[in-house]
């Protein structure tokens, strides 16, 4: 079991956060930086600096992630390093199939690591004794895939280290005692390394692992010819419809197929504890292996030709065979076709036998689904989906059994036992989703609806069952007893949403029934808490509720998460955690979770942060950074419900907008922007209408407050937030007096086959599509925006030719702009360098057009006095004069043509 700590120091594309570290009390005019400041904050290489206050967050030590034993008596605490080096994102990378792998180590590209693991045992009174270091590994080792033996006696991890030219080695699999925190090799061969550009090792049972590793035989990478042996041709003479979305990294030629099979290619190895190696099997690119509870067999996924040039590798050919535990083959459960005709249509899925697992309560049971609707969500039928259920050996002409039937898209399986197992499932369209009940062994047991609810009501939303460890370290739903009681109860776990935050809850639930009994509620005043695991389930037998004990994470707005042992009958809670404040800057931040209106009525929700000390009476009104990121919803009902807590810490990541906190800014973080469309309508034709009028009224409610400048009111947003902004700046400039759009999408004809959301076609919705994009309103942005983009992003739709395009849309039109294009950096940014000096532009765009904006231009800007809902009011704009000059406001001074960053003004 396997959770992180709250606080993603590396989550760099995290956008919601909360916070530490605070600044005096001084005014934001005293806060201010002017452009010569700007210029001693370099690197020495292009790359610039923050300001000390933001930067010393981001450097902050990360805190730990966290691992329990399966028997629940020990933790580990993996270590994490800081934000890596730009060095590390430099090096080279294959962009093969949907997947960038680091060919020097033949794993995927780009992967954090650990940097340590230490062990502590969980003492009976529930605190933690002393760590205990896991020793013998090289030094600088780089640690990944960390995994517990089902007797929690041993770990199984993969180990690189730097190489003399500061490539990464190979990856070899290391073993390590639990008791005595000794590590080591498994192979003693040196020649056998890991593959890990799929599944690269499983424990098959206490002392054996199925191992991923590069055949011996590989050789050298096949070298790209000179000159091409054809053409590049795709052909579709036969007329088939296949629509794709905007898929990256692609297979483009035969070169590159053949990259692809050398660098996913692996030999399964079974090797033992003592030594004992197996060769199995013959090489394949294996993408998953999947023991069954009882150590048997294995189910062993593959992929294979023929490849395809339009969709990724999860939709190449596909097979999916049976072999014992000592890797010999038993039957082939499948062999799919290429999948390139999957619909764009929302719950579409692919043809043929799909989400094939193990029953977690059955020794060797195989279950898995197949769609009656040939996939195609538009296609009427009933039932839609068909779950399947047989032996993994199963007897010549046997035919699988069928388990149940859905008319809606079939979402999963709890598994408990023969009398119990619930069924998920849920359609998209409409946003329903049901639970059923069934009794996979009694046939004469008809299921039954548990839940029917619409996914968008949160506050309708039941909870769910929690789980047990199966001695074969499986999860099962645990059964609970009550003394004297025969009834059969669940413990159902909620995040417990109500119109005043979340409030999680843990239910005793009889299923037979529907009765319920809360037995747990988070502190409604000043914490929120949540449970994590069960931890009464490290044993065999009867779960008894005055037995029970849970692990709970617990914070509050400034208190960062620890976690807890809450013990039964009692409910005692002790404290296993004392992690430091990760920011204590920004320990007394004012946090709040306000609830305004828009036009329509539609109730909005949104979390104002102000800066530690602030005093309105005393400060005034603050320069304001809002931040969102806009939801699609089918009722008006469902959009206003109130998410998440007042109570919950502000985790601040690197990127987070809440590091402006330590500039002296309000904050209005992920103000609601309800994009709704009922009944029959499509929410994104009326987009931008709703857009505004969600922007509006949370420019509205900060003004009323008294905590915003009107004048002094900047947007931002990353990728679907970057499109929104753009569209803001566009179509409501009386709002906002600047913007920061970081790796969006601006021009929706470059995603013609849906996005976000959106399954219509571009042919099908063409005004929509249009009107959304805010690269056909590049003439209306007067406001200044800043652009930022990673220049290797892999993200569906969001190319980085987006931003270059709608920067010479934007610049062809005179308007403020700026381009900042981050090398080798992705659709979020990880690198020390690039994550630092975005925030030096940020800062230096909100310091120069929102702090210093002393425009009087509230006629604009305060909403009161507008009543146009996509008010387009034009503002004095910076341009270029015909001779072709530079810019009055370009002073700082940046080698803007040689920087590695290339920072693009106009």
């Amino acid at each position: 079991m396997r959770f992180h700590n709250l606080v993603p120091v590396n989550a760099v594309a995290s956008e919601d956060g909360g916070g530490p570290n605070g600044s005096s009390a001084s005014s934001a005019t005293n806060n201010s930086i002017s452009p010569d400041d700007y210029e001693d904050s370099s690197l020495g290489n292009g790359y610039c600096l923050p300001p000390p206050e933001i930067r010393d967050i981001v450097d902050a030590p990360p805190l730990p992630a966290l691992s329990f034993s399966p028997h629940r008596d020990k933790i580990l605490f993996l270590k994490r390093r800081s934000l890596p080096p730009l060095s590390e994102l430099a090096r080279p990378e294959e962009k093969l199939a949907g997947v960038r792998i680091d060919g020097k180590c033949n794993c995927r590209s780009r992967m954090s690591y650990y940097t340590g693991i230490g062990i502590h045992q969980l003492m009976d009174d529930c605190t933690l004794g002393p760590e205990k270091e896991i020793n013998g590994l090289p030094d600088g080792a780089k640690i990944n895939f960390v995994t517990w033996s089902n007797d929690g006696r041993h770990l199984s991890f993969s180990v690189r280290i730097d190489e003399e030219d500061g490539s990464s080695s190979m990856l070899r699999l290391w073993v390590a005692d639990v008791e005595t925190g000794k590590a080591r090799p498994l192979f003693e061969s040196p020649d056998m390394f890991l593959n890990a550009v799929f599944d690269n090792f499983v424990w098959v049972n206490n002392s054996t692992l199925l191992v991923c590793s590069i055949p011996l035989s590989r050789g050298d990478p096949p070298k790209k010819p000179l000159v091409p042996s054809s053409p590049k041709i795709q052909s579709n003479e036969q007329k088939d419809i296949i629509q794709a979305r905007t898929y990256q990294d692609l297979l483009k030629d035969e070169y590159d197929e053949r990259l692809f099979e050398y660098y996913a290619t692996s030999q399964l190895v079974l090797a033992s504890l003592d030594g004992t190696v197996k060769l199995v099997g013959s090489p394949a690119i294996f993408t998953s292996l999947d023991p069954s509870p009882d150590e048997k067999y294995i189910l062993i996924t593959s992929i294979h030709r023929p490849y395809s040039f339009i969709v990724p590798c999860g939709r190449f050919p596909k097979k999916v065979d049976v072999w014992t535990a000592d890797g010999k083959f038993v039957r082939e459960l499948c062999d799919l076709p290429l999948a390139e005709d999957i619909p764009i249509t929302h719950n579409s899925v692919r043809k043929g036998m799909r989400s094939i697992n193990w029953r977690a309560d059955k020794p060797s049971t195989l279950v898995w689904v197949e769609a009656q609707d040939g996939g195609d969500a538009k296609v009427e039928v009933s039932p839609r989906d068909i779950v399947y259920t047989q032996p993994a050996e199963s007897l010549g002409s046997e035919q699988p059994a069928v388990l149940h039937k859905l008319d809606l898209r079939y979402g999963g399986i709890s598994w408990c036992d023969d009398s119990l197992a619930l069924v998920y499932e849920s359609w998209y369209k409409t946003r329903k989703i049901r639970t059923w009940v069934i009794s996979p062994g009694f046939e004469n047991v008809s299921p039954r609806i548990l839940f029917d609810r619409s996914s968008e009501d949160v506050y309708s939303d039941p909870g769910s069952p929690m789980l047990r460890r199966t001695p074969a370290g499986t999860y099962v739903i645990a059964k609970m007893t009550k003394e004297g009681d025969q009834g059969t109860y669940v413990l159902l776990n909620g995040s417990g949403a109500t119109p005043h935050g979340n409030i999680p809850f843990l239910d005793l639930f009889d299923i037979n029934t529907g009765n319920k009994e809360r037995i747990w509620e988070s502190d409604k005043e000043k914490f929120y808490e949540t449970v994590v695991a069960l931890m009464s389930d490290q044993s065999e037998g009867e779960l008894y509720v005055d037995q029970l004990k849970v692990l709970t994470s617990k914070e509050s707005k400034t208190e960062n998460t620890q976690y807890f042992i809450l013990s039964w009958p009692g409910k005692k809670a002790c404290q296993i955690t004392n992690f430091p404040h990760p920011y204590p800057q920004l320990s007394s931040l004012k946090k709040e979770m306000i609830r305004y209106e828009r036009k329509d009525g539609v109730q909005l929700t949104a979390t104002l942060y102000l800066p530690p000390d602030y005093d309105p009476s005393r400060d005034g009104p603050l320069p304001c950074l809002v931040w969102s990121y806009p939801g699609e919803f089918k009722s008006k009902d469902a959009a206003g419900q109130v998410r998440g807590s007042p109570n919950e810490f502000a985790g601040i990541g690197p990127t987070s907008p809440l590091l402006w906190l330590a500039r002296r800014f309000a904050i209005l973080s992920g103000p609601t922007i309800p994009i709704i469309g009922e009944g029959n309508e499509e929410a994104n034709d009326r987009y931008v209408e709703q857009l505004v009028g969600s922007a509006e009224a949370a420019v509205e409610e900060v003004i009323r407050r008294g905590v915003a400048d009107p004048n002094k009111i900047a947007i931002g947003g990353h990728s679907y937030g970057a499109f929104m902004t753009a569209n803001l700046l566009a179509h409501a400039p009386h709002l906002f007096c600047c913007g920061i759009a970081r790796s969006g999408a601006y021009n929706r004809t470059l995603t013609p086959f849906g996005f976000q959301n959106e399954d219509r076609t571009l042919w099908e919705a063409t005004p929509t599509y249009v009107e959304m994009s805010p690269f056909m309103s590049a003439n209306k942005i007067k406001k200044p925006i800043l652009l930022i983009h990673g220049e290797e992003d892999n993200n569906s739709g969001t190319l980085t030719m987006q931003s270059d395009r709608f920067f010479n849309a934007l610049k062809g039109h005179g308007a403020l702009s700026r381009l900042v294009i981050l090398p080798f950096e992705s659709h979020g940014y990880s690198a020390r360098e690039s994550v630092l000096h975005v925030l030096w532009e940020t800062d230096r765009w909100l310091q120069k057009y929102c702090v210093a904006n002393s425009s009087d231009a509230s006629a604009n800007l305060d909403p009161r006095k507008d009543e146009s809902s996509t008010g387009t009011v034009d503002t004095d704009s910076k341009s270029v004069s015909a001779a072709g000059g530079v810019p009055e406001w370009a002073d700082d001074k940046i080698d803007i043509f040689h920087s590695p960053c290339r920072s693009l003004l106009w």
